[in-house]
């Protein structure tokens, strides 16, 4: 079974995601709030783990590309390196773009999700590094199979999506979203086109989060005025005429 997955973001009150953009906190209320309150209800959601994409994950791990001392037999099924008990920082990268050079970010174990085409080379270069890795199909892009992978691989039961918009919009385009948590700082940004929360491409038309729907559970005002809201995603009752 696939672990649940909450979407954990803080965004300004026009749903924009960069906070060096956002107007700055109004006179009196203390500076730095967004990251620790962004930190500090992760940690309530009592997740084993957390999943980003690919840029941000290269941003977070600042590894190097390298050779491998050695390119072992086959490495194509999912390799579970020495987790000891840590969370999982999971990164979906069908490329094989990104470079570690350890197994941890931030003290999580590495969990690389891939497409099926990457480099033997790559692979090699993660087994050293001690980085526990599995396929999402041939291009990367079957995030439920790779979820359910996940979760009966390294038996965990709740993970934080923490992505950009276009990451976040293939995980509900997907259907595997099943919590929305949203810290709402009292601040905007104003500029259209800068990243959003969700950000899936497709035809005018398309809806990406059809069929779902969201049941609010929770309101809480923190300190300087930001507001965390919770949302169950549902499956939508069917339009009647």
């Amino acid at each position: 079974m696939r672990p649940r997955i909450v979407c954990h973001m803080g965004s300004s009150i026009d749903g924009r995601l960069h906070p060096s953009r956002w107007t700055p906190a109004a006179a009196g209320i203390q500076g730095g709030l967004v990251h620790r309150h962004y930190e500090e209800t992760a940690a309530r959601l009592d997740a084993q783990g957390w999943i980003v994409g690919r840029t941000t994950m290269a941003e977070i791990a600042k590894g190097v590309l390298r050779t491998p001392a050695c390119v072992p037999g086959d490495l194509r099924g999912t390799h579970v390196g020495a987790r000891k008990g840590r969370d999982l920082a999971v990164a979906i990268d069908p490329h094989g773009k990104v470079h570690y050079g350890r197994d941890d970010v931030g003290g999580d174990h590495v969990v690389a999700v891939l497409g099926e085409d990457v480099p033997d080379a790559y692979l090699a270069e993660l087994r050293e590094d001690g980085v526990s890795y599995l396929f999402a199909g041939r291009d990367g892009r079957d995030l439920a199979g790779a979820m359910a992978t996940l979760g009966a691989t390294f038996g965990v039961e709740t993970l934080l999506l923490e992505g950009g918009g276009i990451i976040n919009g293939a995980f509900l385009k997907a259907g595997l979203i099943d919590e929305v948590s949203l810290l709402v700082s009292p601040a905007v940004d104003g500029l259209a086109g800068v990243p959003t929360i969700f950000e899936c491409h497709g035809e005018p038309n398309e809806r990406p989060a059809a069929g779902k729907a969201l049941r609010h559970f929770h309101t809480e005002t923190l300190e300087g005025g930001t507001v965390w809201l919770r949302y169950r995603v549902e499956d939508a009752e069917p339009a009647t005429g």
